[in-house]
């Protein structure tokens, strides 16, 4: 079978987009022909895996960076790319597109049209829900509207749509596409490469790795910090970057709070390692995001032997999996009160956090692990009798234009 998978990040880029993509196409391409339409490399954090055996073009695009007028010209410069490419590509059985830049299923539907083949789209986050969730564009507004009409076109003309939990479904449906197409299919995180280490001594420390973004919430963690600043016997960890992680960092030191201790981004080889400074996973969500996103940096806090520790909607996967599993707390937003006394109580009774962490791991390995989450995606290509992984002999990436 011949699959072309389309994403403006791939290896060795090392974003959560990237790296979920590199791991579905390394089992794909043992079977099958696959080609990825990628962007040029350009992330602040390298993937050092190996070369997933698969062809790579590259096209020549604007450099991405989160400043609004450029991350414009850079999607747009790689959907340019992204057109040219795969039109002159020998037609396959499969387009898979994923939404990065957020129009690109649209790319995928007028490839899947043209050339009559199969079109699969996989959900990272919905648009423009998200966009409006977050107040980047105005709900009901024109772009919104406009945006909305296209994409819905984009994804009626989908043999297939993959989305990352419940609640993502739940929001497609929302908008009158067809449920029958819709696959739950979650993320997952490598339970080779991120596995259980002794939890640390000291205080209890409740650790926040990746992007702190538009679509989390953080008024209630921060509510709690400042109540807490300075407590012997807690201290917070925030690891990565984003755009909502300045604010936080410019309150802890006007409050002159010296129990949080803000790290940068680390590669996927350290996550283990880094994921293991803390007693607790902290993943949080906005209420009016939910299903727009599915936090899946819970997977490798899982893998992790981390419980979670959880600030967002009921209705979100993570809180489904809290409650499944029994694997962590759930807090809503605003809570601060909860919250607090929640971790006092856990600072006092670290047997709950590892009873609950070991229990997050067994859920992990049982549901989320790498090759369990793969075969759940391969099934829905009907692509899943695959020999065990092998890394196959680099061959020379296709050039640009």
């Amino acid at each position: 079978m011949r699959i072309v998978l389309l994403n403006q990040f791939f290896w060795p880029d090392a974003v959560a987009t990237s790296q979920i993509l590199t791991d579905l196409a390394r089992p794909l391409a043992l079977e099958h022909e696959v080609t990825v339409i990628c962007g040029g490399t350009g992330a602040t954090v390298a993937n050092y895996s190996p070369w997933p055996g698969v062809a790579i073009i590259r096209t020549r695009n604007v450099s991405f960076n989160h400043n609004g007028p450029v991350r414009l010209a850079s999607y747009l410069s790689y959907l340019a790319g992204t057109l040219w490419h795969g039109l002159r590509l020998r037609r396959p059985d499969v387009y898979v597109t994923l939404t990065t830049p957020p129009v690109l299923p649209v790319v995928g539907a007028l490839f899947g049209t043209l050339r009559r083949t199969r079109h699969v789209i996989w959900e990272m986050d919905v648009y423009p829900e998200i966009a409006t969730d977050i107040g980047y564009v105005k709900k009901d507004g024109i772009v919104d509207r406009v945006s909305g009409a296209i994409l819905d076109w984009s994804r009626r003309r989908a043999e297939a749509i993959i989305v990352l939990g419940d609640d993502m479904k739940a929001r497609l449906v929302a908008r009158g596409i067809p449920q029958d197409k819709i696959h739950v299919a979650e993320n997952w995180a490598d339970g080779n490469e991120i596995t259980p280490r002794p939890m640390p001594q000291g205080p209890l420390v409740v650790h926040y790795s990746g992007n702190l973004g538009l679509a989390h919430e953080t008024g209630t963690i921060t509510t709690v910090i400042g109540r807490l600043r300075n407590h012997p016997g807690i201290q917070f960890i925030f690891a990565g970057g984003g755009p909502r992680r300045p604010a936080l960092e410019r309150f802890c030191r006007a409050e002159e709070i010296h129990n949080v201790d803000f790290q940068p981004y680390c590669s996927r080889a350290e996550l283990g390692r880094n994921l293991a400074q803390g007693h607790v996973g902290l993943v949080t969500q906005l209420p009016q995001a939910l299903g727009s996103v599915v936090p899946s940096k819970i997977y490798g806090i899982m893998a992790a032997g981390r419980p979670l520790l959880y600030i967002g909607p009921s209705g979100s996967t993570p809180a489904s999996h809290i409650r499944r599993f029994d694997c962590g707390w759930h807090i809503q937003p605003g809570d601060a009160d909860g919250l607090e006394k929640l971790l006092l109580h856990l600072g006092e009774n670290r047997r709950m956090v590892l009873d609950a962490g070991a229990r997050a791991r067994v859920a992990f390995k049982q549901n989320f692990d790498r090759s369990i989450g793969v075969a759940r995606i391969l099934r829905i290509l009907g692509a899943d009798a695959l020999r065990s992984e092998v890394v196959p002999e680099p061959i020379e990436s296709l050039s640009t234009d």
